[in-house]
This record gives C-alpha cells, sequence and structure tokens, in this order.
C-alpha cells in the first residue's frame, strides 16, 4: 500500500480555472502544492487519499485562479492616484506629473508608493506586476521585503532626474541593479526606455546591445498617442515603430505598451517577430489616448497582455475592472461581439501576461511544475448568482472585492481578505502623509 504523500498545502476549491487549456473548468478539485510549486491538480476526493497537507484549505464557493499579472505598472506613483484628472494627456505629464514628481520624488516616495500598491494588487488578486519607474533599487527591495513578484524596470530617459543625471549614469546604474537581482527567485529586471520621444537613437541602439547580451526584456511605452506618432514623422520621417525596428528592438524581448496606433502592417510585424502588447485600456479612456485593437492584435497571432498603467492615470490598480473594460471595449472597436471573449480577456491577463515577461513557463497558468501563484475568487455571492459560466462570471460579473485569499510561490499573503504580513495601518498613514505633502506644494 502506498503511503499518502506528504505536502505544504491542498487548496479544495468548487471550480479551478486552469487557463491552459483554454477555457477549461475543473467542478471540485483540488490543486496539491508543495514548497513553492504546483505538484497535481486531481479530484478531491483523489487528493485527500494520495495527499497529507500540513496544511488545507476548503473553498466551497469559490474560483480558484492563476494570480493576475499587471504587464504594465508604475506603482511608485499609486501616492499620486487622482492629483491630475480630466486632462489632456500631454497636460496630464507635462504641467502636473513631471513637477510633482521632481518634488517629492526620492527613496521613500518609491518605497511607500510601491508597499501601498503591493497591498492593493494582493487584495485584487493580482501576484506579479511589470514594473517601470525610478529608484529600481529601491522598489526590488520593497517587492523582496513583502515577497512580491516584480520584474523590475531599469529607467532611462534623456533628461536628469533624481535617480540619475546623465545618460551613462543611467546604464551604469541599471547595470549595477541588475547585478544585484540574478539570484533573486521573486524578481528580474527588464530595460524601461521611458518612450521613443524621450530616447535617442543612441540610447535605444546602447538598449539593443545589452538586450541581446543579458538576455532582458524591453519595455517601452509605444504608439500611445496620435500626436507621439506626427511627432516622430517630424523629426525622424518615420512612424516610431518603424525607427525602432530599423535599430533592431523589434524582436520577441518588446513588451511595446499601449500600441493605440497601428497599423495592419505593423501588427503583422509584431506578429512575425514575437513582440508583445500590453493592453492598458482604461488609462488609454481616460487620457484620451485612443482604442488598442487588441482584438486585430489578438487574431494576428500577437501575445497580448493586460496592464493598468500607474494611479495616476487609471486611477487604480484593479486587473479584474481592467479584463472586463478589455472586453467591452474590444467589441467595440472590432465592431464584434464576439471579439475580446471573456476567455481570451482572462488569458491576456495571466498567460498572455507571463509571456510578456518572459515568465510564461514559471507563472501564469495552473500546471504542474508552476508556481504557485494563485487567488481565489468568491462567486457564492449575491453579485454572482446565478452562476451558468464560471469565466463569464469573472470577467463580466466577478470584482477584485471578492478576492478572498492569495498566495504567491505558495505563500499566503492574502487569508478571507486580510493581508498578511502587511501593516495596513501603517501603510494607510504614509498614504495619507504623502498626499499632505503632495498637497501643499
Amino acid at each position: 500500500m502506498t503511503l499518502p504523500r506528504a505536502v505544504d498545502l491542498l487548496i479544495e476549491a468548487r471550480w479551478v480555472v486552469p487557463v491552459e487549456p483554454s477555457g477549461q473548468v475543473l467542478e471540485s478539485h483540488a490543486v496539491v502544492v508543495d514548497a513553492d510549486r504546483i505538484v497535481a491538480i486531481v479530484p478531491i476526493a483523489d487528493a485527500r487519499q494520495q495527499f497529507t497537507a500540513r496544511e488545507r484549505v476548503q473553498l466551497g464557493d469559490h474560483a480558484l485562479i492563476p494570480g493576475l499579472i499587471n504587464a504594465h505598472t508604475h506603482n511608485p506613483m499609486t501616492l499620486m492616484r487622482g492629483l491630475a484628472d480630466d486632462v489632456p494627456f500631454m497636460v496630464w505629464l507635462k504641467e502636473h506629473v513631471w513637477p510633482a514628481e521632481a518634488r517629492v520624488m526620492g527613496p521613500e516616495f518609491v518605497r511607500d508608493g510601491v508597499e501601498l500598491a503591493i497591498a492593493e494588487m494582493i487584495r485584487g488578486g493580482t501576484t506579479c506586476c511589470n514594473e517601470n519607474y525610478f529608484f529600481p533599487d529601491v522598489q526590488a527591495a520593497t517587492y523582496r521585503r513583502h515577497g512580491f513578484r516584480s520584474r523590475i524596470g531599469l529607467p532611462v530617459i534623456e533628461f536628469p532626474t533624481p535617480w540619475a543625471q546623465s545618460r551613462d549614469e543611467y546604464f551604469d546604474k541599471a547595470l549595477g541593479v541588475h547585478d544585484t537581482l540574478r539570484d533573486e527567485p521573486l524578481l528580474g529586471t527588464a530595460f524601461a526606455p521611458h518612450a521613443p520621444y524621450t530616447v535617442s537613437d543612441e540610447s535605444f541602439e546602447r538598449i539593443r546591445l545589452l538586450s541581446d547580451q543579458l538576455d532582458l526584456p524591453v519595455h517601452l511605452h509605444l504608439h500611445e498617442t496620435a500626436d507621439e506618432i506626427n511627432d516622430s514623422l517630424r523629426d525622424f520621417g518615420m512612424r516610431p515603430f518603424a525607427r525602432i525596428k530599423q535599430i533592431g528592438l523589434v524582436n520577441e524581448r518588446l513588451i511595446a505598451v499601449h500600441m493605440t496606433q497601428l497599423s495592419e502592417a505593423e501588427i503583422n510585424d509584431c506578429a512575425a517577430h514575437g513582440v508583445s502588447i500590453v493592453h492598458n485600456v482604461e488609462s488609454n479612456m481616460k487620457l484620451l489616448s485612443g482604442f488598442c485593437p487588441a482584438e486585430a492584435i489578438r487574431r494576428a497571432g500577437v501575445n497580448l497582455a493586460i496592464g493598468t498603467d500607474g494611479c495616476a492615470s487609471n486611477n487604480d490598480l484593479d486587473l479584474f475592472g481592467e479584463m472586463r473594460s478589455a472586453a467591452l471595449v474590444g467589441k467595440l472597436v472590432a465592431n464584434d461581439a464576439a471579439a475580446m471573449s471573456a476567455v481570451s480577456v482572462l488569458r491576456a491577463a495571466t498567460i498572455g501576461s507571463a509571456r510578456a515577461l518572459g515568465w510564461g513557463e514559471r507563472i501564469g497558468s495552473i500546471e504542474v511544475g508552476k508556481q504557485a501563484d494563485l487567488a481565489a475568487v468568491n462567486l457564492g455571492t449575491i453579485e454572482s448568482q446565478p452562476l451558468y459560466n464560471v469565466i463569464s462570471q469573472l470577467i463580466y460579473a466577478a470584482g477584485r472585492h471578492q478576492v478572498s485569499d492569495v498566495w504567491i510561490a505558495g505563500v499566503r499573503k492574502l487569508r478571507d481578505r486580510e493581508l498578511t504580513g502587511m501593516d495596513t495601518g501603517e501603510i494607510l498613514g504614509k498614504a495619507r502623509s504623502w498626499r499632505d505633502r503632495i498637497a501643499t506644494r
């Protein structure tokens, strides 16, 4: 007789939504976790026979899904939530955000903003983010301290900031941060040149060489607005996409963010070269940046991911809201009620985002061998009844307030809506202090 295998964690759920295979929903299944990895996905009765767990979690009316992955964030800017609303993009950026950052940006601002963002993301079922901001060393230390998974952007921009004063300093510091994070289990790095209108060809060429040498992604705002296209045609005689393609950055390591202004040829180029595109539908609408042709991108075979952008332009880190908006707006843009289906949107926010970050073999789906980044969503509430289709309900009816439990690499981060290992009162106090400092300047 074979003795049951001892494991760390057994999660029994009414439904398991593994994402891979696409559209599958497993009823009354258990996900078995040992150390940081998923070791089995089996019916609950079989799990009880085959395993003895140090911790057993029963989720009677819940769907267990892969942790959501926010593929584009500026998390220190969570402290600027609502600072400058209802203004055009360039007014928002040049007259509000950049001046505010010049006044307050520093290690403490970055640390406290990231910590606030981590708390918000975990409570919303997000277990990983693709970060893009200054002081990446401080960001990394904060994510590490709280055991949150993140790919840390290494910023490059052509003007001085409190992080770096010159092009060489940006690159020197970027390589230093990358070296310190080489062996971090939950962290990685990516080059994060701000945008074609703030980064020179010389910097882009250095990034291409280093990206090739170090096999690092390049996380870039691209084709965000019509003005960006027009200015590039005036200044460079070509569209921004053509410019970075000429430099050699259009490849499988490119994470192209926003992409609201795309031709059919550019979409096909992205598919042919393995580019990932991050859809930020709510930020794009709020700043009137335009509409990303998400369904056309997806149908062309481009890897589609989803991000919220920063709280200064969204104004939240709510991927449930972002998924619903992506589904609804995607139908309007494609003029097709079947476009951006619930299944495809959930995939974009999980395995699509994981692949964009270069971590598709590690996270993004509930599969044996992958790390146990998981979120439980309570579908037994008034707002989710009656229930006919689990995945449809997750996208069109559920909200982040229904996330009850979250694990990152097998470690519990949210228990019955309560954060573990984070002082909520302290986080709120710091946020209010920053509000007072920013608002009175």
